[in-house]
């Protein structure tokens, strides 16, 4: 037990770690919402039970919501079905570990968060904007980082389409047509059972898309959501102030006379040079890249 807790905590301190950071989130509410099910039921307490679940959901309803605005976070890092966590954090860590070795670990944070906010705000508009649910408005709560997944795997499936997952019994496909399918199955899923939870996933389907799009544009969507955490680090933990870059210089003799070549230490890319990149990567793959150009992606994405 004493390793597990370990791995945690080392998970929580580890720089640039967002994604078990978050997949570790999503488990932890998990086994607290489980643990506190089981004790308050055999207690006699479950309508506590039932009272906060539904406070950290998000509600269809926009009079409910403007009680419980904190809904539109906590909803898409909680979990009460074992089988829905554990197929949301399998999606996540494959697609997700694609999005954080070629964007970096900030876009891939900006990126499950833009999901899951979308994703819910897509949710209480459907249902108080079409007929069909309407109905269903008073009663209607969703739960789940479905919304917020989603918006990953589309991610990595607009960045680098024609990358090939070996599925169980079907062999190599590529992406860009597992996210499809998904995409597809969600859609015929809106008028089911759980309606809800597939307009999220088409919500966070389409901020996944649009982030790697404007991306590449040189447009950051999630510059906001990365500044507000650097605030809140920055109340924490004392930032160091950035050393002076100093200059060295090289000389060396060429047909008879004397030139001095001069190198600056910070030879990370601009946006520019990131988003012609990325451009290649989306027509030509991440293989098509030289030595050089994926040296320069990976210092771009520690930046």
């Amino acid at each position: 037990m004493t390793g597990i807790f370990d791995d945690f905590r080392n998970a929580f301190r580890k720089p640039n770690n967002g994604l078990l950071q978050i997949i570790f989130i999503n488990i932890i509410v998990f086994l607290v919402l489980i643990l506190s099910k089981v004790v308050l039921t055999l207690t006699g307490f479950s309508g506590f039970y039932e009272t906060f679940v539904s406070k950290i959901s998000i509600p269809s309803s926009l009079n409910k919501f403007l009680f419980q605005p904190w809904s539109i976070f906590t909803y898409f890092f909680a979990h009460t079905d074992f089988f829905h966590i554990l197929f949301n954090m399998l999606f996540l860590y494959w697609f997700g570990g694609l999005v954080h070795e070629y964007l970096g670990n900030k876009r891939l944070v900006n990126v499950y968060i833009l999901g899951g906010i979308i994703g819910g705000l897509l949710f209480m508009i459907a249902y108080n904007l079409i007929p069909y649910f309407k109905p269903l408005i008073d009663n209607s709560l969703m739960l789940g980082a479905s919304g917020a997944a989603f918006a990953v795997v589309v991610a990595a499936a607009t960045l680098l389409p024609n990358y090939t997952f070996m599925l169980l019994f079907i062999g190599p496909v590529r992406i860009k047509y597992i996210a499809l399918f998904y995409i597809i199955v969600s859609f015929a899923s809106t008028v089911g059972t759980n309606a809800g939870g597939n307009i999220a996933h088409l919500g966070g389907a389409l901020i996944g898309y649009i982030y790697v799009k404007q991306l590449q544009k040189g447009v950051d969507l999630g510059s906001p959501i990365s500044a507000v955490f650097d605030f809140i680090r920055s109340l924490f933990v004392e930032v160091p102030q950035k050393p002076q870059m100093k200059v060295t210089h090289r000389s060396y003799t060429n047909v008879g006379y004397k030139q001095t070549a001069h190198f600056t230490a910070d030879d990370a890319p601009n946006e520019n040079e990131v988003d012609e990149l990325l451009d290649k990567i989306s027509k030509s793959g991440y293989e098509s890249l030289t030595k050089d150009e994926k040296l320069k992606l990976f210092k771009a994405s520690q930046k």
